[in-house]
């Protein structure tokens, strides 16, 4: 009896999400000045609102780089025209409502969170903040600081340094090797004047779309938008651009590093958002990894934590990484891994397993109206359909063994390698040569 109460349990709990998105009536969009207005009836009594601003890392020269994650940071950390800071979070601690922004590779977000009774108090501050912040000279300074320390933090971070040094390297003199938080040298050089300056002038029409999750009246969204866009100018034209990294050749730099251990990431090419690979070299890549960690870990011991993934933005890539006490034999295991299921391919139950496994954690992140806001707010940006954030159950389902093996062959070929250890732990031709290498004998000292 308890197992099967178990099972009814998980059940339920599989089926929850499907149920919540089946309760809640059809989202629809609408165009106000100019500016795509997505909205999803929600079913229940919070209101989301997501101003999102297109461009993200294209926005600043690699010079400013955090300017715009310190902007939306000051928009409610510096207070407003009408309300300092303690005053403008003192109005929204009293109806529990939160007001946000975060900035990333590819757009920034501008979130308002509150329930629906306390909308018409909350939307005013939401709006004050967008539009007329105050970047208060000191609160910027303080942020500012704030921001300076949690970069030094992450420097001392292995994961967060190999990360930077990989990105820094592969995209070199492209958008992708900038980081939104910015780096300790650029961040200090910022002025409240200069982020304020910079942000009047990203905040425009042809940057943004508006994605609305809440039972609110259609007309009084389109009445509350148009107040709101009528004081934020045109803008000229903008499109986010998309580059493909395709490396050319494996390559390998190494840095000298003081870890505890040796410290390898590689990254390679992936699909475009909106293109018929990228369902399927997502699926691919989970499985992947699924691969990667049993051959590095389980069979081989090389590992604690091997991991691949897919970062699927605007210059989508493939990462494979892994800390490890004999470098050379990972990259000999993990080459012939992958000329392994270049050969013989991914199984139809592997498919069929990962299908399952990955839209289940779809629907569950989109149980709360941020998160299914969040949904709408990247597949417009980035896949230029929001309505694939709904599809999305269908559209995998019809990925096909053959789709996910053709994906995996055409992206997972050179690969871009870096490393930081101790060097002489490391041969770096293993990494490089066309070859696949053996896996080697045990070396003294490891």
């Amino acid at each position: 009896m308890k197992n099967i109460f178990q099972i009814f349990v998980c059940l339920a709990a599989l089926v929850a999400p499907f149920c919540l998105l089946a309760q809640q009536a059809e989202p629809y969009e609408m165009t106000v000045n100019g500016v795509k207005v997505i909205v999803q009836p929600s079913g229940n009594d919070i209101v989301v609102v997501q101003t999102v601003i297109k461009g993200g890392v294209q926005n600043y020269p690699a010079t400013k780089a955090g300017i715009e994650s310190l902007a939306v940071t000051a928009l409610t950390e510096c207070g407003t025209l009408k309300d300092d800071k303690n005053s403008f979070k003192d109005k929204l601690d009293k109806v529990s409502a939160q007001v946000n922004g975060y900035s990333d590779m590819d757009y920034a977000s501008f979130s308002l969170n509150c329930i629906k009774s306390d909308f018409e108090t909350v939307w005013p501050l939401y709006t004050d903040a967008l539009l007329t912040p105050r970047f208060d000279a000191k609160e910027f300074n303080r942020i500012k600081q704030d921001a300076i320390n949690f970069i030094k933090a992450n420097e001392s971070s292995p994961d967060n340094a190999i990360d930077k040094m990989a990105k820094e390297t592969v995209f070199a003199g492209r958008n992708y090797s900038k980081s939104p938080q910015g780096t300790v040298a650029t961040v200090s050089t910022l002025t409240a004047a200069d982020t304020k300056k910079y942000w009047q002038s990203t905040l425009t029409r042809s940057r943004l779309v508006i994605v609305i999750v809440g039972d609110i009246d259609k007309n009084e969204i389109e009445d509350k938008v148009k107040e709101l866009l009528d004081r934020i100018p045109a803008g000229a034209p903008f499109q986010l651009k998309k580059e493909s990294y395709i490396p050319v050749a494996n390559t390998f730099k190494p840095m000298q590093r003081e870890n505890a251990t040796n410290y390898v990431r590689g990254i390679t090419g992936g699909p475009q958002p909106g293109t018929k690979d990228f369902n399927a070299f997502v699926l691919a890549m989970r499985i992947f990894a699924n691969r990667h960690f049993i051959e590095i870990r389980s069979k081989n011991g090389l590992s604690y934590a091997p991991q691949s993934w897919f970062s699927g933005g605007a210059t989508p890539y493939a990462n494979i990484s892994v800390t490890t006490t004999d470098p050379d034999k990972y990259i000999a295991v993990a080459r012939n891994l992958i000329d392994q299921i270049k050969t013989e391919g991914f199984s139809e139950a592997e498919l069929k397993n990962e299908k399952t496994g990955y839209l289940t954690g779809v629907y569950y992140r989109q149980e709360t109206n941020e998160a299914q806001a969040a949904a709408y707010a990247s597949n417009e940006i980035l896949h230029g359909d929001w309505k694939r954030a709904i599809k999305i159950q269908k559209d995998i389902k019809q990925v096909s063994l053959d789709e996910l093996n053709a994906a995996f062959k055409k992206y997972i070929n050179n690969i871009s390698w870096v490393y930081q250890g101790d060097p002489k732990k490391v041969t770096a031709v293993l990494f490089t040569q066309k070859q696949t290498p053996k896996v080697p004998e045990p070396k003294k000292g490891f």
